[in-house]
């Protein structure tokens, strides 16, 4: 006998979990739901507690809430220790007893009992734990009693342990005891178990011990963590173990937690008791107060599997409840009776075949009908499987084993089975989830509900690859709105390749992304991410926002328009502006009602419209990419990418979101990421733009200018100055529209000494001199010609250079010729030039053709460096003139004027900037600039220190400043060039040189010297050692480093020179496209004129057009249409250059390597896949040989393309690949040819062997079985290919038969089919007996076994009030019992029924035809579509029929009338005489008994009209007057999940009125 049945686990999942970390429906588990944190938190931290914090969490909760059981009374046992020791009835020794339980009490010496003499207590042993020389990874324990509720146990679990709750929960079960596993089975299930579990996010529970299936899975998860990386995440592997079983437990033991515990593993020496697995990550340890008993933990196990699967789980607004799945590997009784309850209670089981005994009898009969599971056949498995224990099986074990094989192979669509190798099945991992698949199925979703939850469960899992085989297939048609609820849960959870998925199968984001679902998905940005903190910081400074208020209001659009005015620049508008009285912004297309069944509440509410238009933002796409931007999704924003219509504007865009957002992320590897990223997107942006460029130029220069109504009414090359994308505006296609915008309407062939020629002599332009591209102007002679030439912004810089050369010479002039006491003509026109520079200055500052203000112009003005330096050369000849004007101080302002003149020549370096020679130098000596200011804080300290020592050492206090600062810093800088300063050594000594009391201004003070002797009695030799120190560090050591600076600047620049000057380039030739013609000092007369036009008549500022050029809308369709189809062509060429490097061809190659049978195989159905014998032996020997020159072509090629001859390889690849493409082409096409041929015939034997079965020709004996269709998928599995109606051995009832009695702790005696007959010999029949009290004593039959109440029954006859006779004919009657006339039911007695005998009920079938809303008759294959009344109660698992047991006398149901109010029953009784009787007989109820059983009589009420008087009198009518019991209209389906034999009663009516079932 096995000593316990063991079970599974998880981890944490990657985008269902994540905030908001959300458990609904939690019953009794108090405040699961995170509470956020404060801004003042770090982002980073905000939801992790140090670990003290933690600690102390756990020593004070845990032993309020988690208890242990101890013994309180010692009562010994007649059994003695392994140790020979004196043990209690608990199974510890006297020593182990608490004082209190060894001390003597008057009712010691009585039997044990754990009810009495066990109590609980605060628990002393929790906290982490560390296996002593093994691995240092640190675990989690507890030590709990049985009776701990589940839902502290979860709780704990979720929230003290920090465990994200699961999408999925995997009860591994199976032999407590070490067994073998065939090395390929045993990898194949430890890398499906593991990966199942790391991809979905689940929850592993097994028995903990290092033993049995529980080794195998820590094994599993040991090998995965040591091949994994840190970032895959931990395998959540939980342990469930007896504490009482746990071997060197004492370890464990810690009042106030163990953190660590260390716990030993001896295996050796553990004897009868079992060591915990060191590869599980969490245990708990269930006590019940005693020692060595196995299996207490099963109840508590079994209590908590079912809660957490009872729990749902909420992420992106979709809410699914968490499934579970039993893995059953090898096992005994115990391991059968786990499979057995599981089953029944609903849970998917997947048997792994050949890992033996029970496993192994359970996938040998699973693809047998019932009728073929005999005793016999099961006693024949159990003799081959259990070898040692067959001897030890009676004959009513082998009756029990038979009877509950049957019960699980019955429920087929529940069970899988697990062929490694076989079936197409590779991986253990889609075995387990396609069974989870192939049970929703089962249960209560049905049509578009069954494949809507499918999907929840494939999103939930993250798994797309069994999306794409087993929901998104063609018996499915996915409508676009279905998808919606699903899109938003794979965005919140970040899987790009559900996305990906759903956009494939006709998703349109125009019509997913509403104003509410942004809203939302912006309410539920990742907490991590830098966006979340800076939007919450905008939260918080809102004027709406009261101070002591306690939480931030809720996020707006606006909001997020706020922060992305902020990334983007101030070149663009707010994408989102602020609604107006709280009206949303209806900006495109209308969309449809939409109603869906969603669990998630958010979704529901976001997804239902209220009217028939919903707001739509401008553009959907653009929104979507912008979210995921923000959030440094990668792969996610990709996908969005590829979708999007400006797509240009949209990479630039995402590049300034990403580098501004880099600036401030304080996570190095995030921001890195960041920057990698906007590369990407700055180069995805040049590789459309190239295309277009490609295709047509001017096409393409009109993507630039245009304006984009998108991205803020800016344009593509302002947003690529924005964010200093330097690739992308120093791309050619860009710097020729840049030229062409520098030559205005001229020629670029124009030579510039043309231009000059023709600025000196204008009247030459009247000649061919120079040409013009418009061809009107190049034929047209006159003043056109002039306009246009002056025009153009190349003529206006070199007027405007020869204009600044000439005020340079002007000033040079007055300064050093002709500064007179009073001003002459000369300096009085250097006056007049420069009020027109500064009235230049004004006009550049006040230009806001974007209407932009004019704080925000300043801040643009002056973040130029240059406008900088203009402005402080005015102000500093405006200083200068000042003290010019005042006669004491001409001089003074001089000077001032001399300095300034410096500073306007330094205005000539950004005139040559447009040079593309001197520019990159000019862009060098700036960088070089900078290195110099470093470079002399190093000096500084040299020189300082240095002339510090010498003037201390040399001279005796120096009072003259001047002085001071000449010996410390003007003689040591000087010294530096070769300068050497004197005295130093004491050679050049002279008193006449110097001062020797500092009174002479104009000398030195003399250095310490001897009065008498007048030489110097300073140490030379330390002044000496000094100065070339000195030397050494400052003429060799930072010298020499600051041209290693220059140089590397040099280099690095150099690199870059060219893109920083095409990238500045940009600056200069706006600045001149919107300057006026005329040069300083005439241009005074273009700001006249702008003064009159702007002030005077208020005509507004435009920008040029080639700058900047809104475009009508269909030109802007068109081009936009242009610039998608480039796009794709884009992409496409990305792609296939990606499928051009070696390393993909490589990788390609390996994957068709991989076993091109077994990988067809599974695209094919099952009847057609290639078995391991027959005809794929003929497959064999030409796979292996194109296995084998592939990969000698492999290594040629790494060998060849070293060689430079990689091209040859690569073709001779690509043609075998092709030849092979072709043979298996071939291959499959016969195949599937001879599947629809099997199939066609398959079908036809059907009909001709039903045909003739219908006609009397033959019986049902010895009829050959033919194999059944393969079911579709999606099929009812109820309904596939064993259905019961081709069963023949579930000809008997069933559900009375079922071994657990419902509402009763009767178990009944188990009846296989085969015993079902009364005629069957069955001498082992024992069924126990039960009769239920019932409140209604006076309705029912006596309780109780005895003859005498029982005899004065009267049965096969009307029994007063009661009715015993049967539709089925007289039933027999043995020693004063009726026997059920369907056979035996394993329990005697009357059960939970009325009578003895048959217990008449009756059954309205109320139907209605199901319409659309514009009232037509819905329609499946052509037939119409039925609607019934159904009833449930909140206690029951399933919908039913509104009928049941009436009282006596009475026409109607009990059920029914608690569902219609009083005053329609008479008018329901008349509908009931009207109606049509379908079916009358037995029914096959789990409560009917041998002696007690249902017969029932159903009745249709059908109503054919929707206008009909009486459906709306009955809809007016129907209320649940027990507050537990609901009442619907339900769509007849043969998928719907009814009570008992309900169905078959609803197919009766289905086939009456010719419907859809």
């Amino acid at each position: 006998m096995e000593p316990v049945a063991l079970k599974a686990g998880s981890k944490q999942e990657d985008g269902f979990g994540v905030q908001p970390r959300r458990v609904a429906d939690l019953g009794r588990v108090p405040s699961l739901q995170r509470s956020s944190s404060s801004l003042c938190r770090s982002r980073r931290s905000q939801y992790a507690f140090s670990s003290c914090e933690k600690q102390e969490n756990l020593s004070s909760w845990i032993p309020e809430n988690i208890k242990k059981k101890e013994c309180m009374y010692f009562v010994e046992s007649s059994k003695l220790s392994d140790a020979g020791k004196v043990v209690c009835e608990c199974g510890y020794t006297r020593e182990q007893h608490l004082e209190e339980a060894i001390r003597p009490q008057a009712f010691q010496g009585n039997e044990w009992d754990p009810k009495k003499h066990v109590q609980e207590m605060p628990t002393d042993a929790f906290g982490d734990i560390v296996f002593t020389g093994l691995s240092q990874k640190v675990g989690k324990y507890v030590r709990l009693s049985q009776d701990t509720p589940s839902s502290v146990t979860y709780q704990l679990m979720t929230q003290h342990w920090g465990l994200d709750v699961p999408n999925l929960l995997i009860s591994v079960t199976g032999g407590a005891k070490d067994f073998n596993m065939k090395p390929r089975l045993k990898s194949v299930f430890r890398r499906g178990l593991v990966k199942v579990a790391q991809t979905t996010g689940a929850w592993i529970i097994t028995g903990g011990s290092h033993t049995g299936v529980m080794k195998q899975v820590g094994e599993a998860v040991r090998d995965f963590s040591l091949s994994s990386s840190c970032s895959e995440g931990e395998v959540v592997t939980i342990g469930i173990a007896t504490w009482g079983t746990v071997h060197n437990r004492e370890g464990l033991v810690h009042p106030m937690g163990g953190f660590p515990a260390e716990y030993i593993m001896d295996e050796e020496g553990q004897g009868h008791l079992t060591c915990l697995d060191s590869n599980h990550s969490h245990f708990i340890l269930v006590d019940d107060g005693t020692h060595g008993r196995y299996g207490v933990e099963i109840p508590l196990r079994s209590k908590l599997e079912k809660f957490i699967s009872e729990q749902t789980k909420e992420r992106g607004g979709v809410a699914i409840k968490i499934p579970i799945v039993c893995v059953v590997l090898e096992g005994g009784p115990g391991t059968l009776h786990t499979i057995y309850n599981a089953i029944t209670h609903g849970t998917p089981c997947v048997v792994v075949e050949g890992s033996g005994r029970v496993a192994d009898v359970i996938a040998q009969v699973a693809g047998l009908p019932i009728s073929e599971i005999t005793i016999a056949l099961i006693q024949q498995k159990l003799a081959v499987f259990f070898q040692e224990m067959f001897e030890t099986f009676t004959e009513g074990t082998i009756v029990e084993w038979t009877k509950k094989i049957q019960d699980i192979v019955r429920r087929r669509q529940l069970l899988t089975i697990f062929r490694e190798g076989k079936d197409g099945q590779q991986d253990v991992d889609v075995a387990i989830l396609q069974a989870l698949l192939k049970a929703s199925r089962s249960h209560d979703h049905f049509g578009h509900e069954n494949w809507d939850h499918q999907l929840k469960l494939a999103v939930a899992w993250n798994r797309v690859d069994i999306a794409r085989s087993e929901i998104f297939t063609d018996e499915r048609q996915w409508k676009p709105s279905e998808l919606h609820p699903m899109m938003t849960a794979a965005l919140i959870s970040n899987k790009p390749e559900f996305v990906k998925l759903f956009l494939e199968n006709g998703l349109r984001l125009k019509e997913f992304v509403t104003w509410d679902t942004l809203l939302y998905l912006y309410k539920n940005l990742d907490p991590s991410c830098l966006f979340h903190c800076k939007l919450q910081k905008v939260l918080a400074e809102e004027p709406e926002h009261v101070a002591c208020a306690p939480a931030l209001p809720a996020v707006q659009m606006h909001h997020v328009a706020q922060v992305l005015r902020e990334l983007l620049g101030d070149s663009t508008q707010l994408l989102y502006p602020r609604p107006r009285s709280s009206d949303r912004p209806r900006l495109l297309l209308p969309v449809p009602h939409i109603k869906l069944n969603v669990q998630g509440v958010s979704l529901r509410s976001l997804y239902k419209r209220s009217s028939g238009q919903v707001a739509f933002t401008m553009d959907p796409v653009r929104d979507l990419l912008i979210w995921a931007i923000v959030q440094n999704r990668r792969e996610l924003a990709e996908i969005i990418w590829a979708q999007s219509q400006d797509c240009i504007a949209a990479a630039l865009a995402c590049s300034k979101i990403l580098k501004e957002l880099s600036k401030e992320e304080e996570d190095t590897d995030s921001s890195e990421e960041m920057l990698a990223l906007a590369d990407q997107y700055e180069l995805r942006a040049i590789g459309v733009f190239t295309e277009c460029y490609r295709k047509d130029e001017e096409r393409a220069q009109k993507l630039l200018t245009r304006v984009s109504e998108a991205w803020g009414k800016t344009t593509c090359l302002q947003l690529a100055l924005e964010a200093k994308d330097m690739k992308f505006v120093s791309h050619g296609g860009i710097q020729a529209f840049l030229t062409k915008v520098w030559w205005g309407q001229l020629s670029v062939d124009n030579g510039l000494w043309r231009v000059i020629l023709c600025m000196l002599a204008f009247p030459l332009l009247t000649t061919g001199l120079i040409s013009f591209r418009d061809r009107r102007l190049q034929a047209v002679r006159g003043l056109a010609r002039v306009r246009a030439f002056f025009n153009a912004p190349v003529v206006i810089f070199h007027l405007n250079i020869l204009s600044y050369f000439s005020f340079l010479c002007l000033f040079a002039y007055v300064l050093m010729v002709d500064f007179q006491p009073s001003p002459s003509w000369c300096e009085r026109l250097i006056y007049l030039w420069l009020f027109s520079l500064v009235c230049e200055e004004l006009r550049q500052l006040l230009y806001d053709p974007d209407e932009c203000g004019l704080v925000k112009m300043a801040l643009l003005y002056f973040s130029d460096f240059w406008n900088k330096l203009d402005i402080a050369a005015i102000l500093l000849f405006i200083a200068g003139l000042t003290c010019r004007l005042i006669p004491g101080l001409l001089y003074p302002g001089r000077i001032v004027l001399s300095l300034d003149f410096i500073m306007f020549c330094l205005r000539l370096m950004h005139i040559f900037t447009i040079s593309k020679t001197l520019g990159p130098k000019i862009i060098i000596v700036k960088r070089m600039m900078k290195d110099v200011f470093f470079f002399l804080f190093l000096l500084a300290v040299w020189v300082v220190s240095f002339g510090v020592a010498k003037q201390a050492i040399l001279i005796h206090n120096e009072s003259r400043v001047d002085w001071i600062f000449r010996g410390v810093v003007y003689q040591s800088y000087l010294t530096i060039f070769g300068q050497m300063p004197a005295y130093i050594d004491g050679v050049n000594f002279s008193l006449d040189q110097c001062s020797p009391n500092g009174t002479d201004p104009y000398k030195p003070k003399c250095p310490e010297s001897d009065a008498t002797r007048h030489r110097p009695i300073f140490p030379e030799w330390l002044t000496v050692i000094l100065l070339c120190l000195y030397l050494l560090f400052t003429n060799i050591l930072l010298l020499n480093l600051l041209i290693a600076m220059f140089n590397y600047t040099f280099q690095q620049v150099q690199e870059h020179t060219d893109q920083i000057w095409k990238f500045q380039r940009h600056d200069l030739i706006e600045e001149y496209q919107g300057r006026p013609p005329a040069p300083p000092p005439f241009i005074l007369l273009s700001h006249l004129h702008l003064f009159i036009k702007r002030v005077i008549l208020k005509i507004p500022a435009k920008r040029h057009k080639q700058l900047k050029n809104k475009l009508e809308k269909n030109e802007e369709a068109a081009l936009l249409s242009w610039e998608i189809y480039l796009k794709e062509n884009y992409l496409q060429n990305q792609q296939y250059q990606q499928k051009q490097r070696t390393e993909q061809k490589i990788q390609d190659i390996s994957n068709r390597v991989r076993g091109p049978c077994w990988g067809r195989s599974l695209s094919l159905p099952l009847s057609t896949r290639p078995q391991p014998c027959g005809h794929q032996r003929a497959w064999l020997p030409a796979t292996q040989t194109w296995k084998s020159l592939v990969l000698l072509l492999v290594c040629v090629s790494l060998w060849a393309r070293r060689r430079g001859h990689g091209d040859r390889v690569d073709t001779m690849v690509d043609l075998l690949e092709m030849d092979r493409l072709k043979g298996s082409g071939s291959m499959e096409q016969r195949l599937a040819s001879l599947e629809r041929q099997v199939t066609q015939t398959t079908r036809a034997l059907h009909w001709v062997v039903k045909t003739l079965r219908d006609s009397g020709f033959g019986l049902d004996e010895g009829a050959p079985s033919l194999a059944s269709q393969p079911a579709s998928e999606g099929q009812d599995p109820e309904l596939d290919g064993r259905q019961k109606a081709e069963d023949l051995g579930d000809a008997h009832h069933v559900n009375a038969r079922h071994l657990l009695y419902p509402n009763s702790p009767i178990v009944r005696f188990p009846v296989p089919n085969e015993k079902v007959p009364w005629e069957t010999e069955f001498l082992i029949y024992d069924p126990p007996f039960y009769s239920a009290e019932r409140k209604d004593k006076d309705l029912v039959d006596p309780v109780g076994n005895a003859l005498d109440p029982l005899s004065r029954i009267t049965y096969n006859a009307v029994d007063g009030p009661t009715d015993r006779r049967s539709f089925h004919g007289s039933y027999a009657v043995q020693d004063g019992f009726p026997l059920n006339p369907m056979g035996r039911t394993g329990l005697r007695g009357r059960g939970a029924l009325c009578c003895f005998g048959p217990n008449h009920t009756l059954q309205p079938v109320v139907t209605r035809w199901r319409r659309n809303q514009d009232g037509a008759i819905c329609r499946r294959s052509i037939k119409k579509v039925l609607e019934v009344l159904v009833v449930k109660h909140d206690l029951a698992e399933h919908w039913a029929l509104p009928g049941g047991s009436r009282e006596p006398g009475e026409t109607l149901p009990r059920k029914l009338k608690q569902v219609l109010q009083r005053e329609f029953w008479p008018s329901f009784e008349n509908l009931l005489l009207q109606g049509t009787e379908v079916y009358k007989g037995y029914v096959d109820d789990p409560r009917n008994t041998d002696n007690a059983w249902i017969e029932t009589v159903a009745v249709s009420v059908h109503f054919p009209d929707q206008s009909d008087v009486e459906l709306k009198r009955l809809n007016s009518h129907l209320h649940a007057g027990d507050p537990g019991m609901s009442v619907r209209w339900q769509v007849v389906d043969k998928r719907i999940s009814l009570y008992a034999n309900h169905k078959a009663i609803l197919q009766k009516v289905a086939t009456l009125f010719g419907a859809y079932y």
